[in-house]
């Protein structure tokens, strides 16, 4: 399922706006790395309440924003009504081979919905699928372009191409 920002309602979008901004504030948090993306992630159970959030580095200098939320919050039951925001499209592949990448954290959960500011770049992994692969499983992933600039700020000190 496809979802574009200018197909949603007036509602959506504030709410949708709302959580990325706030995603965003997380990715602020992030130390800064020359090796990684500065993410925030939330998650926002049906009712709108928010279940988790996390930033990249958060508890480790591996651990992405999407896993650092999820691991929050286990097999909670409320997961696969749920939206995770992300600043940053979610990893298809991980550079550390112990760690599953965050397509498939989301996939694990069940989340049926993610929204994400911008899609990433080649700058640490070539042909990133994490949007096309959540897409083919049946998670609608929803993109907020306009939201692009102010989710990629923090990582001005990186080769963003």
């Amino acid at each position: 399922m496809t979802s574009h920002f200018a197909d949603l309602g007036a509602e959506n979008r504030k709410t949708h706006r709302f959580w990325m901004h706030h995603a965003i504030g997380l990715a602020r948090l992030c130390p800064t790395s020359p090796t990684a993306f500065s993410v925030g992630a939330v998650v926002v159970g049906a009712d709108g309440v928010e279940l988790a959030h996390g930033y990249s580095r958060e508890t480790d200098a591996k651990v992405h924003a999407e896993e650092s939320a999820l691991n929050k919050l286990g097999d909670d039951p409320r997961l696969p009504r749920a939206t995770l925001y992300s600043t940053l499209e979610p990893c298809s592949q991980r550079a550390s081979p112990d760690r599953a990448p965050c397509t498939d954290r989301i996939l694990a959960a069940g989340l049926a919905r993610v929204v994400i500011a911008w899609r990433e770049p080649s700058t640490f992994v070539d042909n990133c699928v994490g949007v096309e692969k959540l897409r083919e499983q049946g998670v609608e992933v929803i993109e907020l372009p306009d939201m692009a600039t102010e989710a990629m700020s923090m990582n001005r000190h990186l080769d963003l191409s």
